[in-house]
């Protein structure tokens, strides 16, 4: 059995390993690399192998850093099954679309400029069509029901506790009569958060991936957050201006609604218009409403009383491009919840562009920005970015609220390393920054788990 990292290795994005048994391959995950637009161009398009050559791809949520790929392989000869939890699968049919869609339109928009300066003009990644064979392709697997992907690799999803239909795949492994339990804990979850249920345990492993996105660093507790959430909101209204929200449009999106929501019925922020700016964001909240199997008892306890825990009295979702434009315009207090989460693409690039320069404004960071990401130099508080090409001063107040982020925090990673560190013959950390990764690869290792890798992009690993 063999295991290539061709992913988010010593990185964040571009989730993409290989799973090798009996000379079947595997791809788990196949996520879009983001980060400087050359770079990722180069690494998005051209796969280091042959999509033809794999047996299976099991996907373990709908993230596009670990999904947003799929219709390119679709496009360059892959032609079988694409596992997934069912909630994972609905999300994939409205977020690769929307991909499709905001890469046309980006590329619309660049081409302009390009064909003004007699450049060659570039191509969307993928189109619609690729979308709709990739998604043809698909195969739900409900938590906790073993199902074989190959005559020797039998596959169970546990909830993994990070965005809805998000799962921790475990792969139960026969080789040459010996048996393998390879668990992939790439996202991980937290407890207590809102709307989802906690991340469940798994025993028994043999090897681990595991994630380390946050490997050395902590959340702060989400009471603290709901304070900080409500000053930086009222401190923004006694000025006059907009709280501007990268989000992503799965997850964070419908959480920080969720505690808006909680907040106001509290009277700890004052009534203000929010506005969620995307379509994506319509779409994945009304699939949110389709799982309930994925949602806490508290939520469900929410809906069973026929509240709706994703409204707000003066919430208004936008899909329509004009209405999207007329906030430029709106000169009341507000807040706007737009994609993408990093700031690399859609909406929030325009409404940053609108308001980036005003002191009055506050830009509220509620997740993890990837390195060389537009989102990663407003929170270092560059003075100057570029947006669309041309520079603007970044004037606005930044605030980052890291715990609302869904990611499991070192002491969490650690922790659910250590409970079945008895059974671990080895651990591979990816899907971090380089420090990141070997920090929690040291703590793993002072758990007294001593086989701990961090591998290279590239690096085949033999078990």
């Amino acid at each position: 059995m063999k295991i290539k990292f061709l992913g988010a290795a010593k990185s964040v994005t571009g989730s993409m390993h290989i799973l090798e048994c009996k000379e079947k391959k595997i791809l788990i995950d196949c996520g879009l690399f983001q980060g400087r637009r050359d770079e990722s161009n180069s690494k998005n398009r051209n796969f280091p192998f042959d999509p033809r050559s794999l047996e299976r791809v099991v996907l373990s949520h709908a993230h596009m850093d670990h999904s947003g790929n799929l219709p390119n392989l679709v496009k360059n000869g892959y032609q079988n099954s694409i596992y997934s939890t069912f909630a994972t699968r609905d999300l994939c049919v409205v977020m690769l679309k929307d991909s499709a869609h905001i890469q046309e339109k980006d590329a619309e928009y660049l081409n302009k400029e390009k064909t003004r300066q007699g450049l060659p003009s570039i191509e969307p990644l993928y189109d619609m069509n690729d979308v709709e064979r990739s998604l043809s392709l698909f195969r739900g697997i409900g938590y906790r029901k073993g199902f074989y992907v190959t005559a020797e690799v039998k596959l169970t999803f546990f909830d993994a506790g990070h965005i809805l239909g998000s799962a921790l795949s475990i792969f139960d492994i026969s080789e040459n009569g010996k048996n393998v339990r390879l668990a992939y804990i790439v996202d991980l979850g937290r407890k207590n958060m809102p709307i989802l249920k906690d991340p469940e345990r798994i025993d028994n492993i043999d090897f681990m991936i595991i994630e380390s996105t946050y490997g050395n660093r902590l959340h702060d507790d989400l009471p603290c957050t709901d304070e900080k959430l409500a000053k930086v909101v009222n401190d923004t209204i006694s000025k006059g201006g907009k709280i501007i929200v990268p989000a992503f449009s799965l997850d964070r999106t419908q959480d920080i609604v969720y505690c808006l929501n909680r907040l106001q019925d509290a009277r700890k922020i004052p009534r203000i218009k929010v506005f969620v700016d995307s379509p994506l964001s319509v779409n994945v909240t009304e699939i949110f409403k389709l799982h309930p199997e994925c949602f806490d008892e508290e939520t469900n306890q929410i809906i069973a009383s026929n509240e709706n825990p994703f409204g707000l009295k003066d919430i208004r979702y936008i899909t329509d491009v004009e209405e999207s434009k007329k906030l430029n315009h709106f000169n009341e207090p507000c807040i706007i919840i737009s994609a993408s989460g990093m700031c690399e693409s859609g909406r929030i690039l325009h409404h940053l562009k609108n308001n980036i320069e005003d002191p009055k404004n506050t830009i509220m960071v509620v997740g993890f920005m990837a390195k060389d990401t537009l989102g990663r130099k407003i929170v270092e508080r560059q003075e100057r970015v570029k947006i669309f090409g041309e520079e603007y001063r970044l004037r606005a107040r930044v605030e980052v609220l890291d715990a609302f982020s869904a990611h499991a925090d070192r002491k969490e990673l650690l922790e659910y390393v250590n409970q079945t560190k008895n059974s671990l013959k080895g651990v591979f950390v990816v899907h971090g920054e380089e420090e990141q990764s070997q920090a929690l690869a040291d703590g793993i290792k002072d758990l007294g788990i001593q086989n701990v890798i961090v591998p290279d992009l590239g690096q085949e690993v033999t078990i």
